[in-house]
């Protein structure tokens, strides 16, 4: 099978959906076209180009950085119908209206290529219904694509063939939004809302019951059924915020409108549990008042200034938000799954029994409708964890918590009139390969109740990529990071690993990947081995962050019984461990996902190469805890100005350093890779990859590709700084600031200090120094800070709250 190249996509419909699938789309450099109707007024693009401006607003950014905006073309279905033909994919993602849809269809089919795919990004409208007003040529290449919002950030892209789907064309898009859009893909049936919304919407329809039936606030609820369960930080009620109201309210009509509970109706349509898709009161009300969630500022809650507050039915006012639940519902959460869920189930307060109740509902949805929404128990807890931000599906929790036991605890409500309705459990839950098993998810498979098996993962090869991909309790096949391959060496901060007895790799195991001597020590270890026998390191860790720097709580006791000599000695060895890195005899690189801070960063930007994820966040932020980078940073921002200079046709550094020194001195970190690469912390050839799960794969290549061209360290060089009169420079718009109220004089006082070193200190413009003389400077500053009152209070701070102190 020849391999499918998407050269170019088009995306139909330019509202909140279509235009971040584009946005995204450039982050992963795709060129795309995004169409809408010609505007009746003004320029025929206008309703596109008010969308790609509203992109450069939102938060969070669908964008790596606001202005890829500009590489969205846009066009409209009056003037532009030609440029489907240059598109290999063409997705649609107009509103939920099947006569808009179909409509849109019959004007487009002429117009696109004979190779392309087409696909509906519809939550929830039948996918086969939509193509029977294709043409016959159009209808195998024709499936659903279903993202979640944000594009951007929700893992989760449900694939739905039609009847007449060809397989390959759903084996090419999966690998294409697998691999080009760094997304997790899961097949679903062609039934309403599909997997996710399916099971999420039907929960959140049960949630919002069970709260009237227990009389809880939104604001508790949300305190619940957040972080504190295992689910998104933002729990119920402000994930239908996010998500809009009238976008909920629309997928809660797809069920009303395309389900039934009348089981004459068939498998297909007969839901049990219809009664409880009514659309709550709350609801009706809030969209009768127009307020929409976050799009209109005002939902289930809304800001009034630095207040937040919960909108009340019964007085139609909003009212002022923050309570929490008890303290002991949090600790009850806590506990191992098993004892969870007995405490919860016999809790007499009432924050506990709705828990119970919730977990119980979803639990039972799942099981009852497996067989016709989803192939596999596998499809329904990945749809959850990707779409709705859960950290376990509903059938992971239950197998954790123990099936047989879990299971009578539901029947037993069932059968007490306790549960949403009536219907039993299936028979394969207490019996057969299941109850045998212990749960859906085995070594062999996961359970497919319509199959009546345990069914393996679809091997595609795009997934050869994934050499750990994301595995759910009870996958045990699945190779664990942790301990596969060789180990070399391990101690409790790093181990030292190969997969191949060709690359090594090293993987921190300290809380938060910190930065300890230990660390230190053992990855010059590491160097050491890879030097003499492999071909190259990788430095890699397969949950987030990358690092978050320097082991603060290792270093704080050191300078308490050393003082500034004994932090200086730790610097030091960080700085030579840098060092060491950069002109290692074997090419090291760094394979980042997630957080780069400080030292992180660092360790980071002296490896030879980068390897990041997408959603990576890479910055030096030292000026929070009071401190300047001190592990080489301010070197590496020197060191880069003056060979940004050399490379132009310029002779004044300052303005190549502006930008670094920006950087540090306002801790400036990106907000993706690509805002990354534009502070300077990523090289254009360094490489961005969409998957997570592809990280290692691609930087274990990229050493191994390196060491075969023969690479070598870099030369050790001197290099020009700006010296007195650059320092000078920014020193005077640090007054600015300051004088202006923007930063606070300790603010300045760290400022002024980067700005020396960055500068080479009192030298003159354009004298040569080396790594090492700035190196010195930079410990200079980093001891003398450490000392000081206002430091101290920044770290302790940090410590104890995990925010920043402004002092």
């Amino acid at each position: 099978m020849s391999r499918f190249q998407v050269k170019k996509v088009a995306v139909l419909g330019a509202g909140v959906m279509g235009a971040q699938i584009a946005a995204h789309l450039v982050n992963v450099k795709v060129p795309v076209v995004l169409f809408d109707l010609p505007a009746k007024e003004g320029p025929k693009n206008g309703i596109v180009t008010k969308a790609v401006e509203g992109l450069k607003k939102l938060k969070p950014s669908p964008l790596g950085v606001a202005d890829d905006a500009a590489l969205i073309q846009q066009a409209n279905y009056e003037e532009h119908m030609h440029l489907l033909k240059e598109c290999d994919l063409v997705i649609e993602a107009i509103a939920e209206r099947m006569d808009w849809k179909l409509d849109l269809y019959t004007r487009i089919a002429p117009h696109v290529a004979k190779h392309a795919i087409l696909a509906s990004n519809t939550s929830g409208l039948s996918i086969t219904k939509l193509s029977e007003v294709l043409p016959d040529s159009i209808k195998p290449r024709f499936c659903g694509i279903h993202f979640f919002n944000p594009p951007r950030y929700m893992t989760l892209v449900e694939l739905i063939n039609t009847p007449t789907t060809q397989p390959e064309v759903l084996d090419q898009l999966e690998a294409f939004v697998t691999s080009g859009l760094g997304k997790g893909v899961v097949r679903a049936h062609d039934t309403p809302n599909f997997i996710a919304n399916r099971v999420g919407i039907a929960g959140m329809l049960a949630t919002m019951k069970e709260v009237e039936n227990f009389g809880l606030t939104y604001d508790v609820v949300d305190d619940l059924t957040g972080k504190k369960l295992g689910r998104a930080s933002s729990g119920t009620f402000r994930t239908a915020d996010v998500v809009g109201l009238d976008t909920m309210a629309h997928v809660i009509k797809t069920l009303q409108d395309n389900l039934s509970g009348d089981a004459t109706k068939g498998s297909a349509q007969f839901d049990p549990f219809y009664e409880s898709f009514g659309t709550p009161a709350v609801l009706k009300k809030l969209l009768e008042l127009g307020n929409l969630g976050q799009k209109t500022k005002a939902g289930f809650f809304k800001k009034v200034g630095r207040d937040v507050m919960r909108f009340e039915l019964e007085s139609e006012e909003y009212v002022p938000a923050g309570q929490k639940a008890d303290e002991v519902y949090a600790r009850m959460l806590k506990k191992p799954a098993a004892e969870r869920l007995r405490l919860l189930r016999n809790a007499e307060g009432a924050p506990g029994q709705f828990l119970w109740a919730i977990l119980r509902n979803s639990f039972h949805y799942a099981a009852v409708h497996l067989g016709t929404i989803a192939d596999n128990a596998r499809d329904v807890d990945q749809a959850m964890r990707w779409g709705f931000g859960m950290k376990q599906g509903p059938f992971e929790l239950w197998q954790e918590a123990g099936w047989l036991e879990v299971a009578q605890m539901i029947q037993e409500d069932i059968d007490a009139g306790k549960a949403l309705c009536k219907a039993p459990l299936p028979e394969w839950v207490f019996k057969g390969l299941v109850a045998e098993a212990g749960g859906v998810h085995t070594a062999q498979g996961s359970w497919s109740a319509s199959q009546n098996k345990f069914v393996p993962r679809r091997q595609l090869p795009v997934y050869e990529r994934q050499i750990f991909p994301e595995a759910l309790l009870g996958e045990s096949s699945l190779p664990d990071w942790r301990t596969a391959g060789t180990t070399i060496a391990e101690s409790k901060a790093l181990r030292t690993w190969t997969l191949d007895g060709q690359v090594l790799i090293a993987s921190i195991k300290n809380k938060m990947h910190a930065i300890s001597p230990e660390v230190m020590e053992a990855l010059m270890e590491a160097l050491e081995l890879a030097e003499a026998e492999y071909q190259g390191m990788v430095i890699w860790s397969g949950d987030a962050p990358f690092s978050v720097g320097a082991d603060l709580e290792a270093t704080m006791p050191a300078f308490m019984v050393g003082g500034a000599d004994a932090v200086e000695s730790i610097e030091q060895e960080l700085q030579n461990l840098m060092m060491r890195i950069r002109y290692a005899q074997v090419p090291v690189v760094a394979a980042i996902h997630g957080m780069a801070l400080g030292g992180g960063c660092e360790l980071a930007v002296y490896s030879a190469k980068r390897v990041a994820h997408m959603e990576s966040y890479i910055g030096l932020v030292e000026v929070g805890v009071g401190l300047v980078p001190g592990a080489g940073g301010l070197t590496y921002i020197a060191r880069r100005a003056a060979e940004n200079m050399a490379a132009s046709t310029s002779k004044d550094i300052l303005p190549f350093l502006t930008e670094g020194f920006t950087a540090a001195a306002m801790a400036k970190v990106g907000t993706s890779a690509i805002e990354s690469r534009k502070l300077g912390f990523l090289l254009d050839s360094d490489i961005i990859v969409p998957h997570k799960d592809e990280l290692l794969f691609v930087a274990i290549n990229e050493a191994k590709s390196m060491a075969a061209s023969g690479w070598r360290a870099p030369h050790k060089r001197l290099f020009p700084v700006a010296g007195r009169s650059g320092l000078a420079t920014i020193k005077a718009q640090l007054v600015n600031m300051r004088d202006g109220g923007f930063i606070s004089a300790y603010d300045f006082k760290i400022g002024a200090m980067i700005a020396e070193v960055v500068c080479g200190g009192d030298v003159d413009a354009g004298s040569m120094v080396s790594e090492e003389y700035l190196l010195t400077l930079e410990r200079k500053v980093f001891c003398h800070l450490i000392a000081q009152p206002k430091t101290h209070e920044r770290i302790l701070g940090m410590l104890s709250t995990g925010k920043p102190v402004r002092n």
